[in-house]
């Protein structure tokens, strides 16, 4: 029998000041990966960056994203959520990382999230650069494929970065021929920059991926989108995952290839606060590079973020109840 929904209620604002403690993501419980089943919803960080090709210190962006989440009041004002009132949601602390090998961190970041896979528990991660989807997803999607919703500037479907087939550039591709994404449920929101090739993206669109350009979303507007993202996905598992850097750059000056002409806040919030009701299986919030920040800004907003996301990973927790 797990223990009370209550017993897992976060810091109360009225009793220990917002600053005070070590910082857990919206002062949340800390659990041991070991108590995993005793909860419905486990924060998780990975500090991993070295599949990172410009400019690397996401490695930092889970600690910083839990700092910058103090202010976080526990109800979503707009869908009235209210996460830790129907779910049992903890801090995992961090999954294991090697600083210098991938193959290393992979093995072990998989054998984390493999633990929270066996006990039912919904992760909501924070990265860390975008290559550590992959091996989330290799212990959430082991027994089958998922749909994916990406916010994000950048496809992350290329074959290869200089030779090499992992990098932050390559997840999404590694994770469909691994058999862990349906690419048909799979839709990418927000795509736009220049390109390497005159056509980066034709593989994605070949294996059946819809891809949201920023120019789509802006023509078509953010309901139709919406409606879209929806359709896609179904009713089936579905990982949710946001790219810092799909945000306009001016609201994320800490991330590693800041692209300009991309969503304000208020599309972002809006758009992860519609996608109530889908069976979000997990979730992450990447790219956050606290050494290029400036004043907190890229972390904070990727703690709103995230908090969006725990409202949707709790709601799917309660709905399977």
């Amino acid at each position: 029998m797990k223990r009370p929904i209550s017993d897992f209620a976060p810091a109360d604002a009225n009793l220990t000041p917002r600053f005070a403690d070590v910082a857990t993501f919206m002062r949340s419980k800390p659990l041991p990966i070991d108590k995993v089943g005793e909860i419905d919803v486990g924060i998780v960080g990975v500090p991993f960056d070295l599949g990172t090709l410009y400019r690397v210190g996401s490695r930092h962006g889970p600690i910083s994203i839990r700092e910058q989440s103090r202010p976080i009041k526990p109800v979503n004002f707009h869908t009235k959520v209210a996460p830790y009132e129907i779910a049992r949601i903890a801090d995992l602390g961090d999954a294991p990382v090697h600083p210098l090998s991938i193959d290393l961190s992979f093995e072990t970041i998989t054998s984390w999230f493999n633990q929270i896979k066996y006990h039912g528990v919904r992760p909501l991660v924070l990265g860390g650069d975008h290559t550590l989807s992959l091996p989330v997803l290799r212990g959430l999607a082991r027994d089958g494929a998922v749909g994916l919703i990406q916010f994000d500037a950048h496809s992350d479907t290329s074959d290869e970065t200089r030779g090499m087939k992992i990098s932050h550039g390559t997840p999404f591709r590694r994770a469909i021929e691994e058999g862990l994404l349906d690419p048909k449920r799979i839709v990418q929101i927000g795509l736009r920059g220049n390109a390497i090739t005159v056509d980066d993206n034709a593989w994605a669109r070949e294996v059946g991926i819809t891809s949201i350009t920023m120019d789509d979303f802006e023509e078509r507007g953010r309901a139709a989108v919406i409606e879209s993202a929806r359709a896609v996905v179904g009713n089936l598992p579905t990982y949710a995952t946001f790219d810092i850097d799909g945000l306009d750059a001016v609201y994320c000056p800490g991330t590693g290839v800041p692209e300009p002409g991309g969503f304000t806040m208020r599309d972002a919030l809006v758009i992860l606060r519609s996608l109530q009701g889908i069976d979000v299986i997990g979730a992450d919030v990447v790219e956050v590079c606290p050494p290029l920040d400036v004043a907190d800004a890229t972390a904070r907003n990727a703690a709103y973020l995230a908090f969006e996301m725990l409202c949707l990973l709790a709601s799917s927790s309660q709905a399977s109840r």
